[in-house]
This record gives C-alpha cells, structure tokens and sequence, in this order.
C-alpha cells in the first residue's frame, strides 16, 4: 500500500495566495459590475525593461541558427551572468563574493524552499513570524515540525517581530541550526541595518548555525546606509547563503530567473563533528535536480548590467517606490499605524481590528485586495499587507476608494 508523506497533512489546505484568489473570485462572481484592484500579491505590473526585451530577442533568434544555438547550459548558470552578477551586485558594493559562488535559477522562491533539503532533518529552524510562508511551509513538509496547534507548530523557534521590537528579531534564546532572515522585509517593508546584521552574523558563527538571508527586495533600498547584501558584513561568507531575485527588480516574475549565493567557506558538520562544504552539497543538489535555466532567459537577465539596464530598472524600482510612498501618505491621513514603503515595495498597516476582517472590508467596501497579516504568522493578525506592484493609476483609485470606504 503506498503511503503519503503525512507530513503534508500538518500544512494548512491551501497556500495563503490561494485563500486570498478564491476569495476575489467568489466576490468578482457575486459582483460581476464591481471593479477589483488588486494590490495583495507581490505581482509586477511593468513590462520587462527594454534591454531585457532586445537582449530576448536577439538570443531567441540565436536559437534559430546552427551556430547560435544552445542546448543544456551549464547547471550553475552561463558565465556571461555569473560574472555580471558578481561584479554588479557584490564587488560593486564590497562583498568579495566569485562567480563560482552564484547558482543561477528559475526563482527565489524555489530556492528558499529547496536549500532546506541539504541539511539534517532534525535541524532546529528559527523563522520570523510574521514570515513569508514558504520558508515554514517546506520544513513542515520536510517533517521538521510537530502538530500545528494553535496557528504555531511545535518545534519552530519563532522569532516575534512586532511594534515593540521594531519588527526586527530579537536573538534566539537558545542554540538554532538554521535561521531565516529576509530584508527589506516581506512581508512587514521594513529593513536592517549592518549593526543590526552583524549580531546576527555573530550569533550564527557562535553557535554554527547558518542564515539563510532572502534579499529579494535589496533593489528597493535606496538609503545608502543600509546593507543590500549580508556579504557586506565582515564573516558572513563563513555563516550565511543568500538568495536574490530578477522578478522584483527587472520584472522577472513571469519570465523566471534568480540566483543564491552559496559561499565556498560556508560548512556544515556530519553526526561524526565532521565539516562539509555546504557549497558541494548545494551543488551536487542542483546538478542532480535543476537541468539550469535557458540562455534566452538568462541573457535578458544579463542585460540588467547593461547601462542601459541599470538606468531601466532603477526607473521601475523607482515607479513602484512613488506608488508605495502614495499608498504610506493615504493610510498615514487616515490615521493608521505603519512600516515600511520607504525602502521597499510593502507597506505593512495596524489595521485596528482581525486581518482577515479588514481584508474583507477593503474588498467589498472599496474593491481593493490587501494581503491579511494573519496569513503570515500569528504576530501578524490585526494588520494587513498592501502591495505597490501596480500602476500609478490604479495605485491612487484605489487609495480614493479606500478614503472613501473608510471614512
């Protein structure tokens, strides 16, 4: 009799974006006349910038031709990237961080989800709350949880982030294996500073302990002062794997590519005391189950470091930052409590009552979808969640509808 992995019946029935589509669509199905502005996921709305497009382009036509084609590519991503990207995106900024130490994807939130599988199934995990839910949801699935009781599973070292601590993480009270982190946050907007990292990076070295670092949103920072990369503080090649995103910054969400970062001083140990380079492990990883991402693909991704790919996409982050500063302005005047939308793309808002609640309020009182802060941890119910990924137009109907709703 084949048996299924029973760990999958301690998840949730559904995934958060799930819950929140079916209940725009029975909303939309009861109210056909009504428009919805969906400003929930983390969705892009701007078309790929053009150096991207042109640079698609030309390698699809590579395709075409004998002399340009490319079958499978090498597992880790074309050198082409690999060097653009360690160029750009660390040495630029300090982190002496080698080609050979980027894995090219087809997302962030694969990887985040997938790096858990090289490590020890009773590996203790400390993940912030509220989170992103994929970083919990996997490690339930890879059996490292108890039961779920009470909206928290036993065996997680939960890490409260609320207005009392700035919604940034104290330390752990005791020794963790694994430890999340993701800044500019998802999903509260709010960000850390390098002293703040440092201790982070302190503890893990302390304790052997490995932070899996989500930068997704780094192009959203534009206070100098702020870390964009955890490689930016001194030791954290020997404690930290990062993990970085096209889909925000250049629009990538429907086209797929990322990268993490797996540093070649990063070990982990065998029940023997044993080091390991965590760095083969992920790459043997890879190998095995990841065939790489095509080269059209990746040389749209490439053209990010062009001049003119630099100049595109700051001008999107820059779009999305404007929304976010509007959507911070309204809610602001309404007299709500909030983070974020300075330095990233989210806003996260004390609603004053259940998540949930105010989700619907939204929806059916102003036909605008927010993200309920309940869906992302416990710390997380009473505030919601509103994305700026959406057009200028839409971004100021919506905050005059919501005006409206709420006044």
């Amino acid at each position: 009799m084949i048996r299924i992995n029973e760990h999958y019946t301690k998840l949730k029935a559904s995934y958060l974006f799930s819950d929140i589509a079916k209940r725009v669509s029975a909303f939309q199905e009861a109210h056909p006349e009504k428009d919805v502005i969906k400003l929930g996921i983390g969705d892009v709305t701007r078309a790929l910038p053009t150096a991207c497009v042109e640079a698609f382009h030309k390698a699809v036509d590579d395709m075409a031709t004998e002399a340009g084609f490319h079958g499978y590519g090498p597992e880790q991503g074309y050198a082409f990237l690999r060097d653009a990207i360690a160029e750009n995106d660390f040495k630029s900024r300090g982190a002496d961080i080698s080609p050979d130490e980027i894995f090219v994807s087809d997302g962030a939130k694969c990887d985040t989800g997938n790096i858990q599988e090289i490590f020890s199934g009773d590996a203790t995990i400390a993940i912030p709350d509220p989170v992103y839910p994929v970083y919990l949801d996997t490690n339930v699935m890879a059996g490292r949880t108890g039961a779920n009781n009470d909206g928290r599973y036993e065996g997680v070292v939960y890490l409260d982030c609320r207005e009392e601590n700035g919604f940034i993480p104290a330390l752990p009270e005791k020794p963790v294996d694994l430890i999340y982190l993701c800044f500019p946050n998802n999903p509260t907007g709010t960000t850390i500073t390098k002293e703040q990292l440092k201790a982070w990076v302190d503890y893990a070295k302390e304790n052997r302990a490995i932070i899996l670092y989500d930068a997704a949103y780094e192009a959203f920072v534009t206070d100098e002062s702020l870390p964009r990369s955890i490689y930016e503080v001194e030791g954290a090649k020997e404690v930290a794997i990062e993990f970085r995103s096209f889909s925000k910054t250049a629009g990538f969400t429907g086209t797929r590519c990322a990268f993490t970062v797996v540093p070649k001083e990063l070990k982990a140990w065998d029940a023997d005391g044993n080091a390991h380079s965590v760095h083969a492990l992920w790459n043997r990883r890879h190998c095995t189950k990841f065939n790489g991402v095509s080269y059209p693909v990746q040389k749209a991704a490439a053209a990010v470091y062009s001049e003119e790919g630099k100049a595109q996409v700051k001008g999107l982050v820059d779009y999305y930052l404007n929304n976010a500063a509007i959507i911070r302005k309204e809610m602001a005047a309404l007299g709500y409590e909030l983070v974020g939308g300075d330095n990233s793309p989210y806003i996260w808002i004390n609603g004053k009552c259940d998540s949930w609640e105010f989700f619907d309020l939204l929806l059916t009182k102003a036909g605008v979808v927010c993200t309920p802060g309940a869906g992302f941890g416990s710390c997380g119910n009473g505030f919601i969640r509103i994305s700026a990924f959406n057009s200028l137009e839409n971004v100021e109907k919506a905050m005059a509808r919501i005006r409206e709703a709420l006044n």
